[in-house]
């Protein structure tokens, strides 16, 4: 299956950025929240927009690899996801705004490309 490709490198990149959190979090001797601390804040927003936009996305992709899309197109999607989730974690950790805006472009195209194929890739003819 050609998601678990994408999910397992989409897991190291969550894991990455929750060691980020832990990073600060001893830095700053803070054991719960942000304790106000903006590296930390910046930290937990990184991995929480990650939290947030992966794992739909991941099943997504793995329903559309399922119903039987096109190998590339299943890879094409899968690598335009990844770099807009590395693009944008990057940047957000080093606080580079118009980063986090491509990242979250190429993140919301494939998202929207992916509930679109899914619709199309439906096995109506399975449906009754």
């Amino acid at each position: 299956m050609i998601t678990a490709l994408y999910a397992a490198l989409l897991t190291l990149l969550m894991m990455w950025l929750a060691v980020q959190v832990i990073k600060q979090r001893k830095h700053h001797q803070v054991a719960h929240g942000d304790g106000q601390i903006e590296a930390l804040e910046v930290a937990r927003s990184a991995h929480g927009n990650a939290v947030d936009c992966i794992p739909m996305t991941v099943i997504l992709l793995a329903l559309l690899e399922f119903n039987g899309a096109n190998v590339l197109l299943i890879h094409g999607l899968g690598v335009v996801f990844l770099v807009g989730r590395v693009v944008h974690a990057r940047a957000i950790l080093s606080q580079d705004f118009k980063g986090r805006v491509m990242g979250m472009k190429l993140t919301f195209a494939t998202m929207f490309a992916l509930v679109i194929l899914n619709l199309v890739y439906l096995p109506f003819d399975k449906f009754w």
